[in-house]
């Protein structure tokens, strides 16, 4: 048998993947991709059916002069990049390079790095996927056009420096239409009302809420009639009316897809999406596990698929019915969502016998606390659903209907390995306790309840509900969730404050300016149905070529318009510090790493200083503001003022209140829901209560 060169993306997976491969096989990375289109120009030939002027990465050259050199040892070259469009367009600019044949079956595809997924791999190789390949470079050609042809207008008609993107300009738009949502918000008074009871000869009392009136739902929108109907409750007299009893069923989520994965570490474990895919891919590549070697944990991490492989769901069976006992197993089905690469599978683990508890020693703790996750979901996934017995009642008293609910949990069905992180789940974790009601039974009043509630405006997107609004409405794909966040927040068009996303002015301006002169691309419609068209590329069902060129026939007309635009001007805030070098007040500006203060007398005065946002909460080393200040790389952090004086720090929010049991600072957690002293021998928590 000759020698074998198999090329990967990474040498993480090279070191993986290497231990699988039959003998006689060398392994070799790409360190991601070789050929791309050049930064520094447009990189496209417009006037030839957008033909990309393809060149080798700045730096990448040594790498491809070396397996250039290897390939020519070879008896055989096998292209094992990653199983995506991206990976795709990796193997076969590889092929184009080493002058293999595209026709030829020379590309492997593997979904998770294991023995035998690799074997299975070698024994099913193919020919590069051209139309793969098409609708990636028609993707990649469709970025280059928006970014290269409509960031120059922006840079003329609002600064330099900005940028548009196919998939960024759609998500900060939704991020501005949610804000202006929030502005037009006009909140609308209204009571609950309840009724506090207890059986006859019982003390324990219960909740009863008013539903209706005379048959019909109640709303009460003032403290007058909310008093008429509180006074009208007290002197009647409550009477059971109707009475259900009945079992719901919960069922489990299915396995984690990328977007899934994204939004469940980003509530659970406080996770950008950005730390979790890079988390994710260091799992897949594999870890170096005692005894064991370098081990990819996870199946591939890019995929809005929820299929499991027979044998995975097999060997979840098996440990479900050994651990917990066969009335936990059941067999799940999960429908498909939308238009999906079903040729993936869900992110699941690749060998079930190493358990995070095994291997919580060895990972760090990042990865273990994903791999948990990870782990913990699928098992759920694969297991029977949790049951609840219910009661239902309704309360009359005179023409008014109150409603009182129990449940309690019977079987926990996969609640025993994993609790949804889903918020319409939160009132299925804990029992509801109703005592025994029969119909006509009349009940005593312990008290009445009214309380003033004013209607709230939508919430601010998080970066878990920003990733699942981008996949509900079909914009981009599983692998630009993180990436795109990242590069709307570094570009200064939205900033995070209490882990929600708001636009800066510099971001409603972009999207105002976007939405006059260039409308398809922030229309979240056009956006998605762009996505659609390139997943039928992929299917070979349309020509790559035709849909760039409808898209930039109609972009063309649009640039024209957009010269006839006047220029915006940004707002200038000024701040109450004065600059030491001349004495003007400082301004706000917006920069890579956030906002900063500088002197408006640029270039003559190049003065700048960071921009302070005091927490409320004073030093515990010497007195003076803590403030809110970021890492390089943009990490949030708590440090004093008085830098470098000072050298307070803290990776938590300080508060300004001290530890009732022994007068230390209390910091908040990283969901900001509780409060808790840093000393662990006195381990004090408290819950907050959140405001309706």
């Amino acid at each position: 048998m000759g020698k074998t060169l198999v090329i990967v993306e990474s040498p993480a997976k090279a070191k993986t993947i290497g231990k699988y491969l039959p003998k006689g096989c060398e392994v070799t990375a790409t360190n991601g991709h070789v050929i791309d289109l050049p930064t520094s120009t447009l990189g496209v030939d417009i006037e030839n059916d957008y033909k990309p002027k393809y060149i080798t990465i700045k730096g990448k050259a040594p790498i491809l002069k070396e397996i250039r050199e290897k390939a020519k040892k070879a008896d055989e070259v096998i292209l094992a990049t990653d199983p995506d469009r991206e990976g795709e367009v990796i193997s076969y600019h590889l092929a184009n390079s080493l002058g293999l044949n595209l026709r030829d079956n020379n590309r492997i595809e593997f979904h998770e790095i294991t023995a035998s997924a690799i074997s299975a791999a070698m024994e099913n190789k193919r020919s590069v996927d051209l139309d793969l390949v098409d609708a990636q470079q028609a993707r990649r050609v469709l970025d280059r056009i928006v970014g290269y042809k409509i960031s120059p207008v922006l840079w003329k008609k609002v600064a330099r420096g900005l940028s548009a993107g196919r998939v960024q300009s759609a998500a900060v738009r939704i991020i501005v239409d949610r804000e202006e949502e929030i502005r037009a918000f006009v909140p609308s008074e209204y009571w609950n009302i309840s009724a506090f009871l207890k059986k006859q000869g019982d003390s324990t009392v219960f909740e009863a809420k008013l539903t209706k009136h005379a048959g019909r739902r109640i709303t009460i929108d003032n403290g007058e009639k909310s008093a008429k109907v509180k006074k009208e409750l007290e002197e009647g007299e409550f009477v059971v009316g109707s009475v259900e009893e009945s079992s719901k069923r919960r069922k489990p989520n299915a396995p984690y897809t990328t977007s899934t994965m994204q939004q469940d570490a980003a509530f659970k474990l406080g996770s950008s999406a950005k730390k979790t895919m890079s988390v994710a891919q260091m799992l897949y590549e594999g870890v170096e596990l005692p005894e064991i070697g370098h081990v990819g944990l996870i199946t591939y991490i890019r995929t809005d698929s929820v299929r499991v492989a027979k044998e995975a769901a097999e060997a979840a069976k098996k440990l479900i019915i050994e651990k917990y006992g066969e009335n936990y197993w059941a067999n799940n089905t999960y429908g498909k969502k939308g238009k999906i690469q079903d040729a993936h599978e869900a992110i699941r683990p690749t060998d079930l016998g190493l358990t995070p508890e095994k291997l919580k020693g060895t990972l760090s703790r990042d990865q273990y606390n994903l791999y948990k996750l990870i782990y913990d979901r699928f098992i759920a996934s694969q297991m029977a659903s949790a049951v609840y017995d219910t009661v239902g009642a309704d309360i009359i008293n005179g023409k008014y209907t109150l409603r009182a609910s129990g449940s309690r949990l019977v079987f926990p069905g996969f609640m025993r390995v994993y609790n949804s992180s889903d918020d319409d789940q939160s009132d299925y974790q804990k029992d509801v306790d109703l005592p025994v009601l029969k119909a006509d039974e009349k009940l005593e009043r312990d008290h009445i309840s009214a309380e003033q509630k004013f209607t709230q405006p939508p919430a601010r997107y998080t970066e878990a509900t920003l990733i699942k609004a981008l996949e509900e409405l079909g914009i981009g794909r599983p692998s630009t969730y993180a990436p795109t966040i990242s590069t709307i927040e570094v570009r200064g068009y939205v900033t995070i404050e209490d882990r929600k996303f708001r636009p800066t002015d510099l971001g409603e301006i972009v999207t105002g300016l976007m939405k006059q002169a260039f409308p398809d691309i922030v229309d979240v419609g056009f956006t998605a149905d762009m996505e659609t068209r390139l997943d039928r590329v992929a299917e070979g069902k349309l020509n790559w070529v035709e849909v760039v060129d409808g898209f930039y026939k109609n972009l063309e007309k649009e640039l024209e318009s957009a010269d006839s635009l006047e220029k915006v001007a940004l707002p200038v805030v000024e701040s109450d510090e004065i600059c030491p070098n001349c004495g003007r007040k400082l301004i706000v500006k917006s920069g890579r790493f956030g906002k900063f203060l500088a002197c408006p007398g640029y270039p003559e005065c190049r003065h700048t200083q960071p921009l302070v946002d005091k927490v409320g909460a004073k030093c515990p080393k010497c007195g003076s503001d803590v403030v809110v200040r970021k890492t390089k790389k943009g990490r949030t952090f708590y440090g004093c003022k008085s830098y470098p004086d000072c050298d307070y720090f803290s990776w938590y929010k300080p508060s300004d209140q001290k530890c009732p049991r022994c007068g230390k600072e209390l910091y908040y957690n990283a969901k900001g829901d509780s409060l808790f002293c840093q000393d662990k021998e006195c381990g004090y928590k408290h819950k907050i209560e959140k405001e309706d």
